[in-house]
Formats: structure tokens, sequence, C-alpha cells
């Protein structure tokens, strides 16, 4: 199963997408739920992993902000090295939003259609935010 999640800057889950099988990619599921319109139309940015690497392309505008990746012929340099930094350690409340979401162990063993895993993620994104608030 994959889907994708929007969290505040506290790690706070406040949206997810609906359920897609789990070989969907991030861009794809991204394009489908028209994340960067969304993002614009609200005046707002989120913080990425890799996986959504060049699905923004707009440099002056940029919705969607992900590090630098290496590959064999090219090496980072210093300063991506520090940007991919500075943007983990922007990104760590976000993995806490995640592992909130995963501490509900039904999501471990969830084998049913994207409808209704969509309708259970839905219902577990209030629950964990009463459970959070608490």
């Amino acid at each position: 199963m994959h889907f994708l999640a929007l969290t505040d800057e506290n790690g706070r889950l406040i949206w997810i997408s609906a359920a897609r099988p789990g070989r969907t990619h991030d861009h794809t599921a991204a394009r489908h739920d028209h994340i960067l319109a969304h993002l614009r139309a609200a005046g707002l940015g989120a913080l990425a992993d890799l996986g959504f690497r060049g699905l923004d392309n707009d440099i002056l505008d940029s919705a969607i902000v992900t590090g630098y990746a290496a590959s064999r012929t090219h090496k980072l340099t210093t300063g991506e090295k520090e940007a991919n930094r500075v943007l983990a350690v922007g990104r760590g409340p976000v993995e806490h939003g995640f592992a909130h979401l995963k501490n509900w162990r039904i999501l471990t063993k969830l084998r049913t259609d994207p409808d209704r895993a969509t309708q259970l993620l839905r219902a577990l994104l209030v629950l964990t935010n009463l459970e959070v608030n608490r």
C-alpha cells in the first residue's frame, strides 16, 4: 500500500492521500493528487525526500524542496552535503509524524483494496491527531 501524507512543522499529520498499490511511485501519486497545485494555491511549500526529486522543476517558485543525490559520476560538493543536512533537520518532525501513524499495527498487515484502505487511513489520521493532542 502506498500513500502520501503532509504534516505541519511540528510533525502533526494534516492530510493523507488516497491509498494506492504499493508499486506506485511518489511522482505518480503526487501528480494524481495534484500536490503541486494545492501547495501553490495555499501558498505553502513542502520538504520532501529524494523520491520527489524532479517533480517540481520551477526554480524560481519551488513548492517542493528535495535534497541532492549523488551518483557514480557526480559526487556531492560540500555545499550540497550541507544543504542535505539542513533539509534532514527540517524533515525530522515530518518523520515523527509518520512514525506516529505507523504505530497503528493494522497498517503492517493490511491487505485490502485501496478504497477500504483509504477509509482506514483517514480514520487513523483522526485517531492519531486525537492521541497526539492528549
